[in-house]
């Protein structure tokens, strides 16, 4: 069984002590592809030096992440840009606009984002898509940028069924993580009646983790509640599903 975590922040501070332990513990668990965001620029030795560690499992994106766009985000901007330009990266991302923690730079979040789906359309990439408290901001560029070269990720899937129909309709998977396990995720009441097709596993790691980690450091390994969850909600094998979201995987990031 190769299951395949889209979304995984592994270079993240929080395990600097026991990371090799901690990827090890995913790899035993099934767990053989790790998709790893950008945040911002102070990341990206952190992210190359994961990636050496781990060349057959790990495959990076680039990107700026909405909660890090502030009076510098030009410059973090042209740092993205410069990355993508001299080597290979699997998506464009986290990117979006988050409404949750600061509307300070709301417009410049919204430029940021535009401007990084165009860098995205420009090398034939895949977005991965942030989109805490702001739907209505990301849908309305979407709908902007919308045609055959958009297409990527709604990482943290958290919307309603209304809106996983509309994410999908632009071409995007719905990143499904922890949340699902929640009492009050609430994605688990109708995502039944999303096609599989439209579907990808994901941590966040080491943010959201799955009950019974709830409130703890997430870590990939802990996808397998997710895949339980699902495969509950599904009513089909652990194994099938894992199967199907991988390909999906692969569909996303070409790989």
């Amino acid at each position: 069984m190769i299951i395949t975590d889209t979304h995984a922040h592994l270079y993240s501070e929080a395990f600097d002590d026991d990371r090799d332990a901690m990827v090890q513990r995913a790899l035993d668990a099934g767990v053989k592809r790790f998709f790893i965001p950008a945040i911002d620029s102070t990341y990206t030795r952190a992210m190359l030096d994961l990636e050496a560690s781990y060349l057959e499992n790990v495959f990076l994106m680039m990107g700026l992440h909405p909660t890090h766009v502030n009076e510098n985000y030009k410059q973090e901007l042209a740092h993205v840009e410069e990355w993508l330009s001299k080597r290979k990266f699997y998506a464009v991302g986290e990117i979006g606009i988050d409404l949750y923690w600061d509307k300070t730079f709301l417009k410049q979040q919204q430029e940021a984002f535009v401007y990084q789906i165009r860098l995205a359309k420009k090398y034939k990439l895949p977005i991965v898509i942030h989109s805490r408290d702001s739907f209505d901001e990301i849908f309305e560029i979407l709908e902007q940028e919308n045609g055959k070269d958009l297409f990527g990720i709604f990482h943290c899937f958290t919307g309603t069924k209304e809106q996983a129909k509309r994410a999908i309709s632009y071409n995007m998977k719905l990143g499904i993580g922890g949340v699902v396990t929640f009492k009050n995720g609430k994605i688990d009441q109708f995502l039944g009646n999303i096609d599989l097709e439209h579907v990808v596993l994901e941590t966040d790691s080491p943010y959201l983790a799955p009950v019974p980690y709830r409130g703890k450091r997430n870590e990939s390994s802990y996808i397998i509640k997710v895949l339980e969850k699902l495969s509950h909600i599904y009513g089909r094998p652990v194994e099938e599903i894992a199967a199907i979201t991988t390909e999906n995987s692969k569909h996303v990031f070409g790989i």
